[in-house]
């Protein structure tokens, strides 16, 4: 046996010449150039590359005229993300929006006060004796939910007594749109959304501090509804029909899947783009890919998808500064 002949067999085996993108960085002696950086990324591989995908996916959705979904976990509204989705709905760059509870009030709490960058590693039990809560690295103070709870019960009171008049039940859009109308602040995600006459969906709306005014409010006055059902009729019958449907989801859980699965009812939507770090191993709809909505008929089988995995915080101002913002 040629013991050296069979490792020179396995080790160096003839493989097969490949075409397509060649893997280069940007060269810095070019200078810093932001562009070219960003452009860079496409030849770069890993994450960098699929960034430029969504980057293309995304431009494609607005050359095509597409109607945009734009769905979004509460945490993309404690952070700086907050100004940028403002952005695009002040600016009308996208038809719907759907959010977590968290995703609304934090927008109106905002508004009454700031959110502080903390640390990842402060005392939880320290911060919790000083009234002080902790949102990543993000502090916000107890005394601000104490001032949206005030502004949220006369909310509360005002859609109340219009549901008693006309014997109509609201819905969490509608709550939300309400909220938009009174707090009255340009500031806010919710502002915009109501002057641009663009619906806010918020399936799980009894979440968070909302959820706990809407129980406090129930206490004295228990035959007050929210109609949750003409929500999911509202956002089901807004996929029907379109054109081209896109979509773009920053985190996962319940906004993804209500976004996919009403461009289920349209036989899957046109363009996707995922942002966020969860993955398929547990066979959860947060880490799937965009192949396993495929085979539900949320994406079409020739849609054309990404998924990056990463920080929204850091991903999302470049995807929009290279798309929308352009």
């Amino acid at each position: 046996m040629n013991m050296e002949k069979i490792a020179r067999e396995n080790l160096l085996r003839e493989g097969e010449n490949i075409k397509g993108i060649s893997i280069k960085g940007y060269d810095f002696n070019e200078g810093v150039d932001y562009n070219k950086i960003i452009k860079g990324f496409e030849n770069s591989g890993f994450q960098a590359s699929c960034l430029s995908k969504a980057i293309n996916i995304i431009n494609d959705m607005i050359k095509e005229k597409a109607f945009i979904f734009l769905g979004y976990t509460s945490n993309m509204v404690s952070s700086g993300n907050r100004e940028i989705i403002r952005y695009l709905v002040e600016k009308k760059k996208v038809n719907v929006l759907v959010t977590t509870a968290g995703g609304i009030e934090e927008d109106i709490i905002k508004c009454m006060g700031d959110f502080i960058l903390g640390d990842f590693n402060l005392d939880g039990k320290k911060l919790r004796e000083k009234g002080i809560n902790r949102i990543g690295n993000i502090l916000v103070s107890n005394n601000l939910y104490v001032r949206f709870e005030k502004f949220m019960q006369e909310v509360l009171r005002e859609i109340y007594e219009e549901q008693k008049k006309t014997g109509k039940k609201c819905n969490p859009s509608d709550i939300v749109w309400k909220l938009g109308e009174k707090i009255n602040d340009e500031r806010s995600i919710c502002y915009w959304a109501f002057k641009n006459k663009i619906r806010i969906y918020c399936p799980a709306l009894t979440d968070g501090a909302i959820g706990d005014n809407i129980y406090f409010f129930k206490f004295k006055n228990n035959d007050f509804v929210v109609d949750i059902a003409e929500d999911a009729k509202r956002l089901n019958d807004s996929t029907i029909g379109l054109k081209k449907s896109g979509v773009i989801i920053l985190g996962a859980g319940v906004v993804k899947h209500h976004i996919m699965n009403a461009n289920m009812l349209r036989n899957g939507a046109d363009y996707v783009v995922y942002i966020n770090s969860a993955e398929e191993y547990d066979g959860s709809d947060s880490g799937a890919l965009p192949d396993e909505a495929v085979s539900w008929g949320k994406i079409k089988g020739e849609g054309k998808t990404i998924k990056v995995f990463g920080d929204a915080t850091i991903l999302f101002p470049i995807l929009v500064a290279e798309t929308f913002a352009r």
